[in-house]
């Protein structure tokens, strides 16, 4: 235990590395924090949305923005829209994909204090940490698009949730054959071994260990896309979706076989195989 805590004490990195990396060494905190954040924000969201027409052009805006459709918005309306959304997956991105690299940072955190022991010059893990949120900011972005694209196609509710279960059987089917894709495997393997990466990269200037978090963010994104989006099918602010979703993310991540990974796929499958073929049935039953 001894030995470990003594691993853990980053003592040559300056005050904000430092930081970082004990923080990485206790994601749960930063999860929850974000979670309690975002569950406030969707509570706001649904007193906005209970009140109605009673609050201010803003909160108006706001409620339109997130859950009515507006096929005739574009230009600057559109933008507005783009603006009141995003920072609701900016948080949610951060919230959901910053704890499954927490094993990440705090591996390079310990290599660039041993580096610092040696003299040698270590750059600070908010570089690195940058590049990764950068990825992921930019997916915040496109998720935005895509699901004010969405609300504008009567795809999504007010509540942010499919409106059709073919819509949302076709995303679940879709998230459950790519856990079995070459291309998710070959980027989960890269995030669950970032000390080879690290060591065969290794750069002692700021832009450089800022890119390495920029592949290592696209490594993430593409082992995580799929999954994220399953959130337009359950609801993009079910709050305990987000906690599932990301806790199956950090698990694939710290888990040595491929096990969790097909679990996951084979669920997701047949629930979405289940909405179809619920789909179908209504539709047939209708006809």
């Amino acid at each position: 235990m001894a030995a470990t805590a003594q691993q853990h004490a980053l003592t040559h990195l300056s005050a904000a590395g430092t930081g970082i990396g004990h923080v990485a060494a206790r994601p749960r905190l930063v999860a929850i924090a974000c979670i309690v954040l975002l569950a406030g924000a969707g509570w706001l969201y649904l007193g906005l949305l209970l009140a109605g027409t009673s609050y201010g052009a803003i909160d108006r805006a706001l409620i339109e923005a997130l859950c009515r459709p507006g096929p005739g918005r574009s230009g600057p309306a559109f933008a507005l829209d783009l603006v009141l959304v995003l920072p609701m997956w900016c948080a949610m991105v951060l919230a959901m994909m910053l704890p499954t690299a927490a094993a990440m940072v705090l591996t390079y955190a310990e290599l660039a204090d041993t580096a610092a022991r040696k003299g040698e010059r270590a750059v600070s893990p908010l570089a690195l940490v940058a590049g990764y949120a950068a990825v992921w900011l930019g997916f915040a972005l496109a998720a935005t698009v895509l699901q004010l694209l969405l609300v504008r196609a009567t795809l999504l509710d007010a509540t942010m949730t499919a409106t059709s279960p073919l819509f949302a059987g076709a995303i679940l089917l879709g998230a459950g054959i790519y856990q079995f894709s070459a291309l998710k495997q070959a980027c989960l393997a890269h995030c669950r071994r970032p000390f080879p990466f690290f060591l065969a990269n290794w750069s002692e200037e700021t832009r450089g260990i800022f890119r390495l978090g920029l592949r290592q963010g696209v490594y993430c994104l593409g082992c995580c896309w799929a999954a994220m989006l399953v959130m337009f099918a359950v609801g993009v602010m079910n709050v305990i979706w987000m906690v599932v979703l990301g806790v199956v993310m950090t698990a694939e991540k710290a888990a040595p076989t491929m096990r969790i990974s097909r679990a996951v796929g084979v669920v997701l499958i047949v629930v979405g195989v289940a909405f179809l073929a619920a789909a179908v049935a209504h539709w047939s039953w209708a006809q």
